[in-house]
């Protein structure tokens, strides 16, 4: 089995920053790509950035500029710097960890709980 746990969520004012960290446990073979989404109320989870095994980043264009997803493969660990954060940040946000079965050569995503970001003055 495989364990995601994020942290580093909370309250932060308009135009203030947070670090997300998300760390996956358990039994792991090897890590593909990482991510993270965010769901508002009455919205859809969206991907708000993610990075491939190789370092590869890519990003919705509403947090271009303002984002930064990195990775730290000898902890499993994926980050999420959230700078110049604005009320429409606000959400649940989500890691999802593809952890590479060595039997199929598939990716399977593994999710972790959420940690909630609010963005108010």
């Amino acid at each position: 089995q495989v364990q995601v746990v994020e942290s580093g969520g909370g309250l932060v004012q308009p135009g203030g920053s947070l670090r997300l960290s998300c760390a996956a446990s358990g039994s792991i073979f090897r890590i593909s790509a990482m991510g993270w989404y965010r769901q508002a109320p009455g919205k859809q989870r969206e991907l708000v950035a993610g990075i491939s095994s190789t370092g590869n980043t890519n990003y919705t264009d509403s947090v271009k500029g303002r984002f930064t997803i990195s990775r730290d493969n000898a902890k499993n660990t994926v980050y999420l710097q959230m700078n110049s954060l604005k009320t429409d940040d606000t959400a649940v946000y989500y890691c999802n960890v593809g952890v590479l079965n060595p039997k199929t050569w598939r990716s399977f995503g593994y999710w972790g709980q959420g940690t909630q970001v609010t963005v108010s003055s």
